[in-house]
């Protein structure tokens, strides 16, 4: 009992204490809330890639030679065979091609981007074309009642589309009231819907613009958007020059600042036109019912089956050994693969400052150590055991652990769940704007509080307060109660 109440007494009636309480607090603080935010980057850049990407992608190489046969430039084949695997949910195909904006109607406008370096660049797009299935959606149901009506049956037909095999429809949608979109399709099913544009006699295709890039530009819904490409013209031989005019429908969100600053989409046939239909698709997503658990296997066995059904070229002697069928992860792998490299040095780095606090709880038992021999000799006297005199010792150690491994904890965490608003109050406060939403994928600081981590955290500090308070508190419990009780 006089252990908890003497290391306690030390413990308040020392300022210099507080060195040690601080030491430990600002490490664990720290290390939670850039831990935290290392791990929010790591799971916002995963959930962006994964929504834009879906779960696996296949980008057949059309028109080279596999078992005999030339892989073909239309996907049916290709998704009949994906979607006849169990683990599948849904596949859809995808036509992803590169063009500019060459908005010739607003000329001043035009001049002024491409005399600009900085926003030359939003000139480029990546046009998507891509498959929403609305009205087989909304006739299925009415046919199938229908015929339960006549007393016969309608047989369901899967119905998949880039709302399933993506996250195309939280990008028309969302699922954040404070945060709405500028201006959202106006109905998910038919987010193409023909559009008549001003001084046009008949409807142009629709087509969305990723918010950051139509509010950059200062398009409107309803605006004409000419479109210009390089297609191939098998009539000379050559590659073309391909322009043509649609009307922005509205404007989809991901989050990516990358996606919504670069790309368009639009129906996938109409690009096919576009293109002169050179091409019907280039890659092919596919969402898994369950992609933790089925994601490698899947992909290894649609490399393998794929390749000897002359669906894909195998990939692996192709355009420097490329696969053809990758998860998503694969595909990002180098960008995971650095912020997870970070996030462990960051740790390794932070990790220091408990170090440091140690040593300082080292310096100041050792200090308290010499000052309290003759505390040291009358508790001997008294009946006190070695023992016992250097557990005094190690549970001051313990306190300045427990007071500032918890206080670091509550503050840490606080911080990680609130940095996004934080970070915005300081530079509105200050005027600087510390975190260039520009810059990065997103446009917040994520991060993710792991409840694992910061009960690590706070053991690793614990751990460190009593290791180094382990020599001082031996040192104590070595004094001889007659040589400390000689001179006073």
């Amino acid at each position: 009992m006089y252990r908890s109440f003497l290391s306690w007494r030390y413990l308040v009636s020392r300022p210099t204490n507080l060195i040690g309480i601080c030491g430990i607090l600002v490490g664990v603080g720290a290390l939670i809330l850039i831990l935290s935010i290392m791990t929010g980057f790591l799971e916002e850049s995963r959930r962006t890639v994964r929504g834009t990407l879906s779960d696996v992608i296949v980008n057949p190489l059309q028109g080279e030679s596999a078992n005999g046969r030339t892989i073909s430039a239309h996907p049916g084949e290709l998704l009949t065979a994906l979607r006849a695997d169990e683990r599948v949910a849904a596949a859809t195909a995808q036509l992803a091609w590169a063009g500019v904006i060459t908005q010739r109607d607003d000329p001043e406008m035009f001049q002024r981007i491409l005399a600009d370096q900085n926003n030359s660049q939003l000139l480029g797009a990546q046009i998507v074309g891509i498959d929403v299935r609305g009205l087989e959606r909304l006739a299925q149901p009415a046919f199938a009642a229908l015929a339960r009506s006549m007393g016969g049956f309608w047989p369901a037909q899967p119905i998949q589309d880039e709302l399933d095999a993506s996250a195309f429809l939280y990008s028309l949608q969302g699922d954040e009231p404070g945060e709405p979109w500028t201006v959202a399709a106006p109905n998910p099913l038919f987010p193409f819907a023909s559009l008549k544009s001003a001084g046009s006699a008949r409807p142009k295709a629709g087509v969305l613009i990723g918010e950051q890039l139509f509010n950059q530009l200062r398009m409107r819904v309803g605006q004409e958007l000419e479109l210009g490409t390089v297609v191939w013209d098998p009539a000379r031989d050559d590659w073309q020059m391909n322009n043509r005019k649609f009307v922005i429908t509205g404007t989809f969100r991901t989050r990516d600042n990358e996606t919504d600053n670069g790309r368009i989409y639009l129906d996938r046939r109409e690009l096919a036109d576009f293109l002169g239909q050179s091409r019907r698709y280039t890659q092919v997503l596919v969402s898994l019912k369950d992609y933790e658990r089925d994601g490698a296997r899947f992909t290894l066995d649609m490399r393998k089956e794929l390749a000897e059904r002359g669906l894909i070229a195998a990939g692996e002697d192709h355009f420097g050994g490329r696969q053809e069928v990758r998860t998503w992860e694969e595909f990002r792998g180098n960008l995971l693969g650095a912020i997870e490299n970070e996030r462990v040095l960051m740790g390794i780095m932070l990790s220091l400052v408990l170090v440091v606090a140690g040593f300082t709880i080292f310096a100041i038992l050792s200090m308290m150590v010499t000052e309290k021999r003759r505390d040291v000799g009358i508790l001997s006297a008294l009946g006190a055991t070695p023992r016992g005199i250097q557990q005094l010792f190690l549970m001051i150690a313990f306190w300045d652990a427990l007071v500032g491994g918890v206080l670091g904890a509550v503050i840490g965490t606080w911080g990680a769940l609130e940095i996004d608003a934080i970070e915005r109050w300081l530079s509105r406060t200050f005027g600087v704007q510390i975190f260039d939403r520009k810059v990065y994928l997103f446009d917040h600081i994520p991060s993710v509080v792991q409840p694992l981590w910061v009960g690590t955290i706070v053991l690793g500090a614990f751990v460190c307060a009593l290791l180094f308070a382990a020599i001082p508190a031996w040192r104590a419990a070595r004094l001889d109660p007659l040589e400390a009780l000689r001179y006073e």
